[in-house]
């Protein structure tokens, strides 16, 4: 089978779990014998840019929003554009806080979700004549519903299915005035008629989404996220140092400083002297003032030099990182539809600690491989923290089911055969 995977890339200057999904995917689906394209948006997907060799990366994130605020760029003439889109002007915009924030950008979120009838119907026209000259596709999947407006022209040109993965829409959208909130989710509603099917990360979030949307529950489908276990290094918690593991975007969203202000309680406790505090994910320009003071405040309780940033987190670095940590917690405020690092992390042997938020109740209960807790506060985090590392069987129980549980019910092989099958009852 052909298959076209549509993404939005990050750039790579943070941890990206919906970049790191695709990229699994298009993994285990090449390896059952498919020819799988990803097509990236915006952005590269990473930082090495090893997935945009000979693929363009369509509607650049500097020439998109220019002709979206700036409508004479609209006009701007060809070499124009190739210069916006280059690598170094990539680079420069994964950097800038503007490129992943939905601040700023709900004109250009809802012109996307117009499609056909958006500012942007030329590079829209553009990408879909390249699939339809370059890949002659079976089938097309689109990386998440703010992507939803492809879907008319994508099926008119070439005329295959085309489904639509949905995670974490609500994320971008909730920060947005309420005006653009209301016209976004008509517009996704409107808008799914133009899928076969919504693919779903998590029961949790299909159901957020089935509501949000205003979607009948043939329309969705969830199939987990997975991972290739093989890709990591399990590595039993007996013996470990007691090291504190983060591993996300170093922003206030995902509760980073939540993450420091708990370690700061827990080392107030006797018998923690050895604990510390190793955190990787990156970040962009919009964190900089946020991280500053998270280490502010370490270094006021004399603990900055046990805190250790890692600033790479893909491949060979990410098993390091896992090495090095007993536990690890990202107390996302307000949940999220699935969290790919908890997968990782138990493929590691590494036990996850979550707010009760989200999806992480539904992916701790299947895997077995940590505990959940409320209220999401630092007290609450740091009380849990020193249960666990108080208990070292406890601990070891953890990571031996989490590795399991993840190998037996987040396993990327599983996952993909599953989509393959959903993908050949669309083309019946």
């Amino acid at each position: 089978m052909n298959i076209i995977q549509i993404i939005p890339g990050s750039g790579g200057s943070f941890y990206c779990g919906n970049c790191l999904r695709d990229s699994k995917y298009f993994n285990a689906l090449r390896a059952e014998g498919h020819k799988v394209t990803k097509i990236p948006m915006y952005l590269p997907l990473f930082a090495d840019e090893h997935d945009i060799s000979e693929v363009p990366i369509f509607y650049g994130a500097i020439s998109t929003y220019l002709k979206q605020v700036y409508p004479i760029f609209r006009k701007a003439p060809a070499w124009f554009d190739r210069m916006l889109n280059s690598k170094p002007m990539m680079k420069l915009a994964a950097s800038m806080s503007g490129s992943t924030n939905a601040k700023g950008l709900e004109d250009m979120t809802v012109s996307m979700l117009l499609g056909e009838d958006g500012a942007q119907k030329d590079e829209l026209d553009h990408m879909v004549n390249w699939i339809a000259e370059h890949c002659q596709p079976d089938i097309i999947h689109v990386s998440n519903a703010l992507l939803l407006g492809l879907a008319r022209r994508l099926k008119e040109k070439i005329g295959v299915p085309v489904l639509c993965t949905l995670q974490d829409e609500d994320v971008w959208i909730d920060p947005m005035q309420p005006k653009f909130q209301k016209k976004i989710w008509e517009l996704m509603h409107e808008r799914a008629t133009d899928v076969d099917v919504l693919v779903s990360v998590s029961d949790f979030f299909a159901d957020v989404m089935k509501k949000r949307m205003n979607l009948p529950d043939e329309k969705v489908k969830t199939i987990h996220l997975g991972v290739d276990v093989e890709d990591y290094q399990y590595v039993s918690t007996k013996g470990k140092e007691r090291n504190v593991g983060y591993i996300s975007r170093m922003c206030h969203k995902d509760g980073f400083d939540i993450v420091v202000d708990a370690f700061i309680e827990l080392k107030k406790k006797p018998g923690f002297e050895d604990v510390k505090l190793i955190a990787t994910g990156g970040s962009t320009g919009d964190d900089a003032k946020f991280n500053k003071e998270q280490r502010r405040k370490l270094k006021a309780h004399h603990l900055l030099d046990s805190l250790e940033v890692l600033p790479d987190f893909e491949g060979k670095e990410v098993n390091d990182f896992f090495k090095r940590v007993s536990l690890i917690s990202v107390p996302v405020r307000i949940g999220e539809a699935f969290g790919m690092y908890l997968i990782e992390s138990m493929a590691s042997g590494v036990p996850v600690v979550q707010p009760a938020l989200g999806a992480f109740p539904e992916i701790v209960e299947l895997s077995g491989g940590g505990v959940t807790y409320m209220p999401n506060t630092p007290q609450k985090l740091s009380e849990t923290w020193t249960d666990l590392l108080s208990n070292p069987d406890k601990l070891e129980e953890l990571s031996r089911k989490g590795y399991e549980g993840t190998l037996n019910k987040f396993n990327i092989h599983n996952h993909a055969k599953e989509m393959i099958t959903l993908y050949e009852s669309l083309k019946k």
